[in-house]
């Protein structure tokens, strides 16, 4: 054995250089008698944990994240590899042993979990669909009863606008009533967008009003993407009746809602 700093000679299984002190590496010891080519040197030193097994753990215990069972079987297959052919040098073949088997489970728990998507998944978005649609009928309530408070506050007819309904900063007033919210009177609310119409306009601008208000309004409520934000359309004007069309665009000839 020679010693890497100074390169004297010294006894095989000295800790310590003997001529300048410094610590010997031990060397790998030859393969075993008999053993077939390739076959790896018994490595006396410390061992090193395998950086491939210790990786196969973490994405196997986190095997519900795809791919991350996947990665936990192809990490745990090479660390094993890795660690046959080190010698003794290498070792964590526990570690990846554990990362293998729940990769296993993962990908053995892939299809059910695939099933389980698909049967929620569906209902998920019925569910959305149905909140929408009645988050549509109540902001059409709303806008009817600010309706009949705009023409009592402000003696101007109906609003000519959402806008107008609707609320911009500052203090209420006949062009920015605020009796709606700021989102409602912007025309979408909730994957359902709002087309407001107003008839003939009144005779004069009412009290504080810059525009005259209108005689009567129509309100239109469709999904922004029917089928996935909402199914049917509601309608509504000033008799405050909702009509609702199952698969288009509601009119005055909808059935009214029950």
């Amino acid at each position: 054995m020679f010693c890497s700093l100074c390169g004297s000679p010294n006894a095989e299984g000295k800790q310590k250089c003997a001529r300048c002190g410094a610590a010997l590496q031990p060397s790998a010891a030859p393969s075993p008698a008999g053993a077939p080519p390739g076959f790896p040197p018994v490595y006396s030193g410390s061992a090193e944990t395998s950086g491939k097994a210790i990786a196969s753990l973490i994405c196997g215990i986190l095997f519900f994240v795809f791919p991350s069972a996947l990665a936990a079987v192809i990490l745990g297959h090479l660390s094993l590899s890795e660690i046959r052919k080190s010698g003794g040098r290498i070792v964590g073949q526990g570690l990846a042993t554990a990362g293998l088997v729940l990769g296993y489970i993962g990908l053995a728990a892939i299809p059910f979990i695939l099933i389980v998507a698909a049967i929620a998944i569906p209902n998920l978005l019925r569910a959305r669909m149905a909140a929408n649609e009645a988050s549509a009928v109540g902001s059409l309530r709303v806008i009817n009863t600010a309706e009949i408070s705009y023409n009592s506050i402000y003696g101007n007819g109906f609003a000519p606008s959402l806008e107008t309904l609707g609320g911009g900063g500052g203090a209420e007033s006949c062009d920015h009533a605020q009796l709606i919210d700021s989102v409602l009177g912007g025309g979408m609310k909730n994957g359902y967008g709002f087309a407001y119409a107003g008839s003939a306009a009144v005779a004069a601008a009412g009290k504080d009003c810059t525009t005259p208000g209108v005689s009567g309004y129509s309100v239109t409520a469709d999904p922004i993407t029917r089928g996935t934000t909402g199914q049917r359309g509601f309608y509504t004007d000033q008799t405050a009746v909702i009509r609702v069309e199952p698969n288009g665009t509601a009119t005055t000839d909808s059935s009214p809602l029950n």
